[in-house]
């Protein structure tokens, strides 16, 4: 590579010397020079520019009609309102008459009460406050715990003013008018369909044997008395017999008294003797109850007075199929010559839904055979939350609707537990359900609901239209004069008390009357505009 010497080194810069010495060159050199500096000259500028703009606006922002309007405002443009300076009734109140500020209503936890003071009502015509909408609004309070509004919240006495009734179309608000429809509030609860346990019956031998017959199955419907089956017990046989030797031996005893006692008078014999029959009697005779009492236990009343008119042989035939219904006792005397046979009957009306046994088995007392229940009627069991269950009261109607079902079961509350699941925190509620159809089944699982109340016109709006601003629920009213040439467009801010939410409506209980006009759709762009307004922006239009 070549060098640069000394000598050249000097060449250039008198070359270099002389051409910016010349008159042509000079201008071009400057222009340079102007043209690298220029970026920073800009920079510097709107540094100053935006330095200027925030001293003289005191570092607000342009409101969003001064950044998105479809034309440059006017000179008497109110900027905070988005108004006609003229015609700003924030800036200028008395563009309006004056309005009285009734405050807080601590009957019904609201500001501005039209329920309590009509005339603050958005309507052309006076509205009509009766005593069952009070008595409505006293009741839909007192029903469930609710979330209160702040009695120290101003947002009530806020407005919001448009320009126009295109304005208002354009900042996407739509409106709804407050109608009245029928609504219930409920507690929710999962829960189960299951037999009446008042209404179902195991059933079990009165003594030990083998199952000599069955009559009946699962599904069979039974009657009251009517006959499961027979079991062969010897106890039963032997408790027989000891009845017919004590029937025998008081008769023999009796007898033996009543033939002795006429011979004392002749001294035929002795008045001991006769004293001694009579107590060998009175023996017979608590032998005689005794054995009446066993069988009556085991579910065969002997009816021993009765048999006492009978011959022996009668009572024989009586006692030997004891307690088995009459249209079955030539059948069996036929077919067997045990009397050993205890009858299982139905101690309820009902149907059949377990059994356990099988002919020839051995069975004890301790053996369900059959399980009996009457399905006319079933239990509902709902597990209430227990923050819920203080609300709940006897009576109140319930909707249960099983699983894969679209039709409730009504109901009503019957009963309330005392206890407290522990694992669950549930308390659980019982409720008769009717069910003479047979179309419920047992252990059914569902959801129920627990009506709380019932109301037939409760004042309700989209849910959309209440807003809360942290310490109360709002919603904002249309002036009754909208729609008047000369009035301006505004919207008043009103507290409320929301009820129950369901399919898209909001049940206002107080603060709110029908037939007034709240935003629905964009009512959140009113709140924003009412919070900018709270932080202290100010009106910069003179006044």
């Amino acid at each position: 590579m070549s060098q640069i010497t000394a000598k050249q080194s000097g060449d250039i810069s008198e070359n270099a010397l002389r051409r910016s010495s010349d008159p042509v060159v000079r201008p071009l050199h400057w222009l340079g020079a102007i043209l690298r500096a220029l970026p920073t000259v800009v920079v510097l500028g709107a540094l100053g520019g935006i330095a200027a703009y925030g001293h003289s606006t005191g570092w607000r922002l342009p409101s969003s009609t001064g950044l998105f309007a479809d034309k440059t405002p006017e000179a008497d443009w109110c900027s905070e309102h988005s108004v006609p300076e003229a015609e700003c009734v924030e800036c200028i109140p008395t563009l309006l008459p004056a309005a009285t500020d009734f405050g807080w209503c601590k009957e019904h936890g609201v500001h501005q009460c039209p329920h309590c003071h009509p005339e603050v009502a958005q309507l052309k015509q006076p509205p009509q406050v009766s005593n069952l909408q009070s008595n409505y609004i006293s009741r839909a309070l007192g029903a469930k715990d609710r979330q209160e509004n702040n009695l120290g919240c101003n947002l009530y006495k806020a407005r919001v003013q448009f320009a126009s009734i295109d304005a208002v179309s354009k900042a996407g608000i739509d409106v709804e008018p407050a109608e009245t429809q029928r609504i219930f509030e409920s507690v929710s609860a999962n829960g189960e369909l299951t037999y009446d346990e008042t209404r179902v019956a195991h059933i079990s031998p009165r003594s030990e044997g083998i199952v000599w017959r069955v009559d009946k199955s699962v599904g069979d419907e039974v009657r009251q008395g009517e006959l499961l089956a027979l079991v062969d017990s010897t106890d039963v046989g032997n408790a027989k017999a000891a009845l017919l030797d004590a029937m025998a031996q008081v008769d023999y005893q009796s007898q033996t008294v009543d033939r002795l006692s006429p011979l004392v008078a002749s001294r035929a014999t002795s008045g001991a003797r006769v004293l001694e029959e009579e107590m060998l009697l009175k023996q017979a005779q608590i032998q005689l109850n005794r054995a009446a009492q066993t069988l009556a236990n085991l579910g065969m009343p002997a009816g021993e007075s009765a048999l006492r008119q009978l011959s022996e042989k009668e009572r024989w035939d009586a006692v030997r199929f004891l307690g088995i219904p009459t249209a079955l006792t030539e059948e069996l005397a036929s077919s067997t010559a045990t009397n050993n046979l205890i009858p299982v009957l139905a101690p309820i009306d009902g149907v059949i839904t377990e059994l356990h046994i099988v002919q020839g088995e051995v069975v004890s007392k301790s053996d369900m055979l059959f399980q009996v229940v009457d399905t006319n009627a079933l239990w509902l069991r709902l597990s209430v939350a227990l923050e819920d269950a203080k609300h709940l009261r006897l009576g109140q109607p319930v909707r249960f609707r099983p699983d894969g079902t679209k039709q409730d079961v009504p109901s009503q509350v019957g009963w309330i537990s005392t206890n407290v699941d522990s694992s669950t925190r549930t308390v659980e509620v019982r409720c008769d359900v009717a069910n003479t159809s047979g179309e419920y089944r047992n252990q059914t699982f569902g959801s129920g609901e627990i009506i709380l109340r019932e109301a037939s016109h409760a004042v309700v709006v989209p849910k959309e239209a209440v807003q809360w601003d942290g310490s109360c629920f709002v919603v904002f009213v249309r002036d009754k004069n909208y729609f008047s040439e000369d009035h301006p467009k505004l919207f008043h801010t009103r507290s409320v008390r929301p009820g129950v939410t369901k399919d898209g409506q909001t049940e206002i209980i107080a603060g709110l009357l029908p037939g007034e006009v709240v935003a629905t759709e964009g009512s959140s762009v009113l709140r924003a505009q009412i919070l900018k307004n709270n932080l202290g922006a100010g009106c910069t239009c003179g006044h």
